[in-house]
């Protein structure tokens, strides 16, 4: 089994979500069967709202790239992000390392395409930053695939806070009420939960709509590539995602 590095603290919460996935998707008998993980778990990095979303904070890109060599100098073997929004920073990331980053964005494009038709409208629950930066739409639309907004997307951003905050339980019902409008008012044959912190809620979303969430696609990546299914350096390998 290789080691996989984990950038975390973007949220807590998350990180901490995608390692019960990991720990999930193995069929484990005994401890040495799971994936081992080195988790850096940073949550005094620059907030990506204030830099992406507001334009007047600090840039995360030292803080990530200072984590990843951190990763790499403790054994690692690949790394990865359960964080949308800051794989905006991706490049830089790649650029700071010799070992492979686990895309999340690049593995849920290919994931989708295994479930869902080309020119299928993907609905977007995602922080407006993951918006204003079209972080999905090269991998989203190079996969034939339509990428679908809410009109107002302030609403998930004030979910996506709430949820920093601790306040998941109260939250949820407003996430299912956007996800229901997205899916029924622009027609979308599919929904993305494409922030992490909205990974934490996905059980409210009604079960008759078909979604897929990032954190399961990069949950699966660690561990296939742990198992050593093969990756090339700073490439992700498709993987299939659990299907909704």
């Amino acid at each position: 089994m290789r080691t996989v590095g984990i950038l975390g603290g973007m949220g807590p919460e998350a990180t901490i979500l995608l390692m019960q996935k990991v720990l999930s998707a193995v069929p484990a008998h005994d401890d040495r069967d799971h994936v081992p993980l080195i988790v850096d778990h940073n949550p005094q990095v620059p907030s990506r709202i204030e830099a992406l979303i507001e334009g007047t904070g600090e840039s995360p890109t030292r803080a990530l790239i200072a984590m990843a060599r951190r990763l790499e100098i403790a054994g690692c073997r690949a790394l990865a992000m359960p964080c949308n929004t800051a794989h905006h920073y991706a490049e830089e990331i790649k650029a700071a390392v010799t070992i492979p980053f686990l895309d999340m964005i690049v593995a849920t494009a290919k994931a989708l395409s295994l479930k869902i038709p080309q020119g299928g409208r993907v609905g977007m629950l995602a922080s407006p930053a993951v918006r204003k930066s079209q972080l999905y739409e090269p991998a989203l639309t190079r996969q034939g695939f339509q990428v679908v907004y809410p009109d107002d997307d302030s609403n998930l951003l004030n979910i996506i806070r709430a949820v920093k905050r601790g306040e998941t339980r109260q939250t949820g019902k407003y996430l299912a009420h956007e996800a229901t409008k997205l899916s029924q008012k622009h027609g979308c044959c599919h929904l993305l939960v494409s922030c992490t912190e909205l990974s934490l809620l996905t059980d409210v979303i009604p079960s008759p709509l078909s979604w897929t969430d990032s954190l399961d696609v990069l949950a699966q990546e660690i561990v296939q590539f742990s198992r050593h299914i093969g990756i090339e350096r700073n490439q992700t390998a498709l993987s299939p995602s659990r299907q909704a």
